[in-house]
């Protein structure tokens, strides 16, 4: 029997764990130090309603991995976006101009009638398929500034992806987003690549949504995942830190017990500090591994104009930001979550890299909450009902050429200890659990090639 550990009950281990209990003569244990599982991902009640996430929202759908987890922990009900549009703040509210992938231009008509962009900054724009090919070393913002120029890159690239990943995108790994890597690698104009692109995957033509969500809540995913952990026989514990991982010959002791294979699906830096005994190089290059802070502020607003319907949210480009980078419009974005006694909830970010948030007290954070939010709206937010979320260290950066620094780390490791997670090779929830089941799929290549040589 193959007893492996999973350190870190998140979206990524549980993914690992629920790949490991389906593995013959293999038995799960999960461990993790919170007292709750979920890592990053958090549903509470707020406003009446029962599953209002703290963090995360949605997941892509149009990659397989969330949709095809979702489905294995049986969850069936998954909610979409009710397809209002977004827009950003600079100086008032823009719509998001149609015809883009990931902020990058793909059409001209939009940009030249949007009023996002100065009529300096489209005919910079307008440069664009005629440039030379651009070598930007892996660094995304240093591609879109000189293809497309300040205000393109500031005012959509940077304001989008920038609020996904909490990042700077001047300082960010262009391979870190493999859509738009795989983009600049195979063409020399980004603005005609994106264009073939969109029409290659069918976006103009398929309405199916980009987006879901379990209808209660992110954190059902967790759930479905413990609970398939434990009827497949797996074991899981809260307020289970780990202090130490040592060799017991050809096995792994953690603490006081003893594991034939370990996957630590746990940020960089903690990661860094488990692995010192065992990986130290891996360890060195870990705790380097740079991470941004996000405050999640809801507000239950009970009086809101008519003006502002029709819209998910807004993003605040960086060079526009105080501490306030980003608005949903709760309500609007998903049908079901309509307080039952009106009114609008709006989930609020604060902090990115670059924009050190964790020293702002509660009292400092709802005061640049409502008075930045009140100010991109030109409205007194009276809220009825608030809650705050801090997410310390929870969005890796990404920097240039990290995917190399990952390949190498993984390169140092044992064949029966893993790495997992946010930190490594994407954000997003479908890849944190691809990352997982990755993890899972390396630890069991390693015991059957074990197996098979011993015969």
């Amino acid at each position: 029997m193959t007893h492996i550990l999973v350190i870190g009950g998140g979206i990524s281990g549980m993914a690992a764990a629920t790949a490991l209990v389906a593995e013959p003569d293999t038995t799960v244990e999960v461990w993790e130090a919170d007292d709750r599982l979920g890592g990053k991902i958090a549903t509470s009640r707020f406003a009446g309603l029962d599953h209002i996430d703290e963090a995360a929202d949605a997941y892509l759908t149009r990659v397989p991995h969330a949709v095809d987890f979702a489905r294995r922990v049986g969850i069936g009900d998954i909610a979409a976006p009710t397809g209002v549009g977004a827009a950003v703040w600079h100086n008032g509210l823009h719509d998001i101009p149609g015809g883009i992938l990931l902020g990058v231009p793909a059409a001209v008509t939009p940009f030249v009638t949007t009023s996002l962009l100065s009529t300096r900054g489209k005919l910079r724009a307008a440069l664009e398929p005629f440039l030379p090919r651009t070598r930007p070393d892996d660094c995304l913002g240093a591609l879109v500034r000189a293809r497309f120029g300040d205000e393109v890159h500031e005012r959509l690239v940077d304001a989008l992806i920038g609020s996904i990943y909490a990042t700077d995108t001047d300082r960010s790994s262009l391979a870190a987003i493999p859509q738009l890597a795989t983009i600049a690698a195979a063409n020399r104009s980004l603005l005609l690549g994106a264009r073939g692109a969109r029409r290659g995957s069918g976006r103009a033509v398929d309405d199916s949504p980009i987006f879901g969500a379990p209808a209660t809540g992110m954190a059902s995913l967790i759930a479905g995942a413990a609970k398939l952990v434990a009827e497949a026989g797996g074991t899981i514990r809260t307020g289970a830190a780990v202090t130490t991982i040592e060799a017991d010959g050809t096995r792994w002791r953690v603490d006081d017990r003893v594991f034939d294979g370990v996957v630590v699906a746990a940020p960089a830096r903690a990661a860094a500090r488990l692995l010192s005994g065992v990986a130290p190089e891996a360890a060195g290059i870990l705790d380097e591994f740079e991470h941004a802070d996000v405050i999640m502020v809801r507000l239950l607003i009970p009086d809101w104009p008519e003006r502002l319907h029709g819209k998910s949210g807004y993003l605040v480009p960086k060079p526009d930001q105080e501490m306030v980078t980003a608005a949903s419009f709760a309500s609007q974005k998903w049908a079901r979550w309509q307080p039952p006694h009106g009114g609008q909830i709006l989930r609020v970010s604060l902090g990115r890299d670059g924009l050190p948030v964790a020293h702002l007290d509660d009292d400092a954070v709802l005061a640049h909450t409502l008075r930045e939010t009140g100010r991109h709206l030109d409205l007194d937010l009276a809220p009825t009902e608030v809650s705050i979320t801090r997410w310390l260290g929870a969005f890796p950066q990404y920097r240039p050429h990290h995917h190399d620094r990952v390949a190498h780390i993984e390169a140092t490791l044992p064949p029966t200890i893993a790495l997992a997670g946010a930190s490594y090779r994407g954000i997003g929830l479908p890849a944190c659990i691809a990352d997982g089941e990755r993890a899972a799929a390396k630890f069991m290549q390693s015991t059957r090639t074990a197996d098979t040589s011993m015969t």
